[in-house]
């Protein structure tokens, strides 16, 4: 786990992503978002995450413990910090940014505060 205090702007190589995305059954926004979690996924960072998809329809209990005010949402559990994204996942460079990932041109994103 990389110490906090050293001002790392992303995770060490290697560390493994824990992520949730929460869809509301199978919804063509809901197809969507999990086809582009994944493609984000094994694009920038094959064999270094876990996804789990989880159905809000199905278990709808699984909101109020998650901070779930709307689906599709994908959670970043980990590395730390949390983030979440809310929609169909399709804007790529956000979401990359919000991972701590550099964008498909090569840019660094930008440190955190």
């Amino acid at each position: 786990m990389p110490d906090e205090s050293s001002g790392e702007t992303g995770p060490p190589d290697g560390e493994t992503y824990i992520l949730r995305l929460f869809i509301a059954g199978p919804s063509p926004l809901s197809r969507r978002a999990i086809v582009n979690t994944r493609r984000i996924c094994e694009t920038h960072l094959p064999g270094r995450y876990d996804l789990e998809i989880l159905d809000l329809s199905q278990n709808p209990e699984l909101a109020g413990p998650h901070q779930i005010i709307g689906a599709p949402t994908l959670v970043k559990e980990s590395p730390l910090p949390v983030r979440r994204f809310v929609g169909d996942m399709s804007r790529t460079a956000v979401i990359l940014h919000g991972l701590g990932l550099p964008d498909a041109s090569g840019t660094e994103p930008f440190p955190e505060p």
